[in-house]
């Protein structure tokens, strides 16, 4: 008997939050949603927000309550300037904080931007069962968080552990 898992496959949402970005220019949200289709995963839903918190907090929360959604990322307004503001959005949205998610973002990113990653303020956590990704707006920031974090932590083929485990609605399928 073989101890190989099968890769299962999520729905994942991508949020971008941008007062400027479009669908024409939202590099950062093209790079979560190739990035989650060559995983083999699929892409739930996308959509663009602007640098507001009720309405970031609307859109996360209605993928929340989407019972065919398991995975959401968000680029973008994790920033500590200006409008910047998904962690506030978000965090009263969360069951449970995944701190270690942001503390090993900052250290990636120590290695390609050195102190300036400082800035970040990317969140992780899980609300209704739903993981939430909150990552800067940079695509090499995208690219950091999902090839160094979390795709492994998406792949049911992860060991010791990984957050598919955690989601018993996919595997009662």
């Amino acid at each position: 008997m073989s101890t190989e898992r099968e890769f299962i496959p999520l729905p994942i949402a991508v949020l971008t939050i941008s007062d400027s970005r479009t669908q024409a220019d939202d590099r950062s949200g093209n790079v979560l949603a190739q990035r989650l289709g060559d995983a083999g995963h699929r892409l739930h839903a996308r959509r663009i927000v602007p640098d507001d918190i009720y309405r970031i907090r609307a859109v996360v929360s209605e993928w929340i309550a989407d019972p065919q959604c398991s995975v959401i990322l968000t680029t973008g307004g994790t920033g500590v300037t200006g409008r910047d503001g998904t962690p506030e959005a978000v965090s009263p949205l969360l069951d449970k904080v995944i701190d270690g998610f942001g503390e090993m973002f900052r250290v990636l990113s120590y290695e390609q931007i050195k102190t300036s990653t400082l800035q970040s303020r990317a969140i992780a956590g899980v609300a209704n069962g739903t993981y939430v990704f909150c990552l800067p707006g940079s695509p090499s920031a995208c690219a950091t968080g999902w090839d160094m974090l979390i795709s492994a932590q998406l792949d049911y083929r992860t060991r010791p552990c990984n957050l598919v485990e955690l989601m018993p609605r996919l595997l009662e399928r």
